[in-house]
């Protein structure tokens, strides 16, 4: 069966050729080439377009597919550089706090300081308990002990509380129970500086006769040994004088901003004097 249909297949191409060339000897092949043409060429233009239309379909659903891509690669591109340009950012100020705290040092050489940076904070509201303290990222394997002063650039901040091998705790000079004696700098008039629950200062047991004013610089004074002498402690705002008062009372403004402690300085070789034990110390020697 399949000999039979190979041997027909056979013939009917060789008639056909026969056929054509029979066809081209007189003459016919021009008019069947023209008859071809117009039956074929409409066949042919819409494959064409068929084959142009799903050629820029797979074209276009490459490129959307290459756009995808790309962005994707642009998004991780432009994360990546955010995340460095905020590294950097925070490289910047960490730089220009250590610059500042550096001149502040070559400003005050009198004393040695050890840098530090704030590790923690506790900001109560029970007035029984010490309100307003951070911790910090050294302690006594620093060198550090008790009441040693800390400071910024900026003013005084407080002192050192308590001490860890490897941390410290400082209480801030808006706390309650801080106290820090003061001078006001234009009229040498001295007073004490006092922490509030407001976290505020307030300087008060300024004698009744010295001349205060808004606008005025607050020092520590270094009276009671507690603190050095001449750091900035912060403004006054307001004075108050009542008569029934024996002395005046004064609000002052911080010049640091303990809302914002990062970095600071504890001054290692200030030793507090301790007036009471020397004393006594006098007195049992003689």
């Amino acid at each position: 069966m399949r000999t039979e249909s190979r041997r027909l297949i056979l013939g009917l191409v060789l008639a056909l050729l026969l056929l054509g060339f029979a066809l081209d000897r007189a003459g016919y092949a021009p008019v069947l080439r023209g008859y071809g043409r117009a039956v074929f060429t409409p066949v042919l233009q819409t494959l064409t377009s068929v084959v142009q239309q799903v050629s820029g379909r797979v074209e276009a659903i490459e490129s959307v597919e290459a756009l995808r891509a790309r962005n994707a690669e642009l998004e991780a591109t432009v994360n990546r550089l955010m995340v460095e340009n905020v590294r950097l950012r925070e490289v910047e100020r960490e730089n220009e706090q250590l610059r500042q705290l550096l001149n502040y040092t070559r400003n005050n050489p009198l004393f040695t300081y050890q840098p530090t940076t704030v590790i923690g904070r506790s900001i109560g509201a029970d007035p029984t308990n010490l309100l307003y303290f951070v911790y910090v990222d050294v302690g006594a394997r620093d060198g550090i002990a008790t009441e040693m002063p800390v400071v910024t650039e900026r003013g005084l901040v407080g002192r050192v509380t308590a001490v860890g091998p490897n941390s410290a705790q400082v209480l801030l000079i808006i706390d309650p129970s801080s106290a820090v004696n003061a001078i006001i700098q234009n009229s040498r008039a001295t007073g004490v500086v006092r922490g509030s629950i407001d976290g505020v200062l307030v300087m008060d047991r300024i004698p009744p006769n010295a001349e205060v004013s808004p606008g005025d610089i607050v020092l520590t004074s270094g009276l009671g040994g507690n603190f050095p002498d001449k750091i900035v402690i912060g403004q006054v705002t307001e004075v108050t004088r009542r008569d029934q008062d024996m002395f005046q009372t004064a609000r002052i403004r911080p010049t640091v901003d303990f809302g914002k402690l990062e970095r600071m300085l504890i001054i290692t070789s200030f030793q507090p004097i301790d007036f009471d034990a020397e004393l006594k110390s006098g007195e049992d020697s003689n």
